[in-house]
């Protein structure tokens, strides 16, 4: 199943182009994608390389950490706490 997770545009640096996390349970993999005035940034992890997941919640959103065995560490920031709780339920499933 594919799960996709969009930030919320009230939050600093989504207004335009909010961080969006795809969570591919078949493909096992995790997408993250920032959109940009013209082409965008992807990068995508395989669950078998994710080292944590951790997330950090604001009054009203939360940021999402994601660090792997490699050393390169993905900052999603502006989901809601439900969303982000989602993801890192599903990330730690693992």
């Amino acid at each position: 199943m594919r799960h996709t997770f969009s930030a919320s545009r009230v939050t600093g640096g989504n207004v335009v182009f909010p961080d969006q996390l795809v969570i591919d349970d078949e493909a096992q993999m995790v997408t993250y994608r920032k959109k940009k005035l013209i082409g965008y940034d992807e990068t995508t992890i395989r669950f078998s390389a994710i080292g944590s997941v951790s997330r950090s919640a604001g009054m009203i959103f939360c940021d999402v950490t994601i660090e792997t065995n490699g050393g390169v560490t993905i900052l999603a920031n502006g989901f809601t706490r439900s969303d982000a709780n989602k993801i890192v339920t599903l990330l730690n499933k693992q």
